[in-house]
C-alpha cells in the first residue's frame, strides 16, 4: 500500500531528494518549504500527489495548521520526516545569544512542534513512523560547530525518549545520522551555513580545519532510496547511519569514551560516596 509522507525542509538537499523518491514510486507527500516556488516543478509533474505547504518550522501555530491540512487532504499520515534545519558555524566564544537561540529554535523546537502536531493523528490510527534527521554531528563533536552539535545532540535524546513513549501506540521512531552529502556548493564546510562574527583568536584553528576539509561524497538520491527501505521496514532501528566515511571515527569515539570511564572508575565510585552511607 502506498504511504502518505509529511516532509519538512523539502526545498533542496536531502529533503528534496526524499520528496522526489517518495513521489516517484507512487506515494503521496505533503512537502513543506519556506518558499513554494522551489516545489513548482514537482507540482507540475505529480499533481495532487504532492501537497506543497509554505512553512517556517519555528512558527508553532503554522506547524500545527500544516499537519492538520496534510491529514485532511490525504486522510492519513504514515511517515513524518523531520528534516528542516541549518548549520550555525562559529566557536562557542563567538556565538551570540540570538545565533544560539535561532539554531535551537529551528533544529530542535521546530522538530518538537512537528512531532506534537502529528502524534495525535498517529496515536488515533495506531500506526506511523517518525523519522528524525540528526547527523553524525549528533554522535561526535568537532570544533567551530558547537551550536549545531548542541541542537543535534538534543534531538538524539529527545527522540530516544519519544520512542519509548509512543511504542505502545504502534508508532515507530528512527533517528537518521547522515554522513556528509553533496547537497551544497563549495568544498569547505566552513563556507556554508550561518557564520558567527569571527574572533581572530580562532583564525589558526579555522585555517587548519579548512585545509583538512573534504568534499562531501554522499549521493542524496541514494540516501532517498535508503529512506524508502527504512520506511517499509516492519521493525526499523532506533538509530541508523546514512553513509560510510565517518563509521571508523564513530567506533573510535565510543571506544575512547568507554576507556575513559573505565580509567576513571575509581574517581566515579569515590564521587558516589561510601557503599554503607
Amino acid at each position: 500500500m502506498s504511504k502518505v509522507w509529511f516532509i519538512t525542509g523539502a526545498s533542496r538537499g536531502l529533503g528534496r531528494s526524499f520528496v522526489e523518491a517518495a513521489l516517484s514510486r507512487g506515494d503521496q507527500v505533503a512537502a513543506t518549504a519556506r518558499t513554494m516556488a522551489s516545489l513548482d516543478d514537482l507540482v507540475t509533474a505529480y499533481g495532487d500527489a504532492l501537497l506543497p505547504l509554505e512553512l517556517d518550522v519555528t512558527d508553532k501555530p503554522a506547524v500545527f495548521d500544516s499537519v492538520k491540512q496534510a491529514k485532511e487532504h490525504f486522510g492519513r499520515l504514515d511517515v513524518i520526516v523531520n528534516n528542516a534545519g541549518f548549520t550555525q558555524i562559529g566557536a562557542v566564544e563567538e556565538l551570540s545569544e540570538q545565533e544560539l537561540r535561532d539554531q535551537m529554535e529551528t533544529n530542535l523546537f521546530g522538530a518538537v512542534w512537528v512531532i506534537q502536531a502529528a502524534l495525535p493523528h498517529l496515536r488515533e490510527q495506531r500506526s506511523g513512523h517518525i523519522i528524525q534527521l540528526s547527523s553524525v554531528a549528533g554522535i561526535v563533536a568537532m570544533p567551530l560547530v558547537g551550536a549545531y552539535h548542541a541542537s543535534k545532540w538534543a534531538l538524539e535524546g529527545l527522540n530516544e525518549a519519544l520512542a519509548g513513549e509512543v511504542a505502545a501506540f504502534g508508532v515507530k521512531v528512527t533517528i537518521i545520522e547522515p554522513d556528509a552529502f553533496a547537497t551544497r556548493d563549495g568544498d569547505n564546510p566552513l563556507d556554508y551555513g550561518h557564520m558567527a562574527r569571527m574572533n581572530p583568536a580562532y583564525d589558526e584553528l579555522r585555517q587548519r580545519l579548512g585545509t583538512t576539509a573534504q568534499q562531501p561524497t554522499g549521493d542524496p538520491a541514494a540516501a532517498a532510496h535508503a529512506l524508502l527501505t527504512l520506511a517499509d521496514t516492519d521493525d526499523p532501528p532506533l538509530r541508523v547511519l546514512f553513509g560510510r566515511d565517518f563509521y571508523p571515527m564513530i567506533q573510535q569515539a565510543y571506544a575512547d569514551r568507554l576507556k575513559t570511564w573505565t580509567d576513571w572508575h575509581g574517581l566515579s565510585a569515590q564521587a558516589h560516596g561510601p557503599l554503607d552511607a
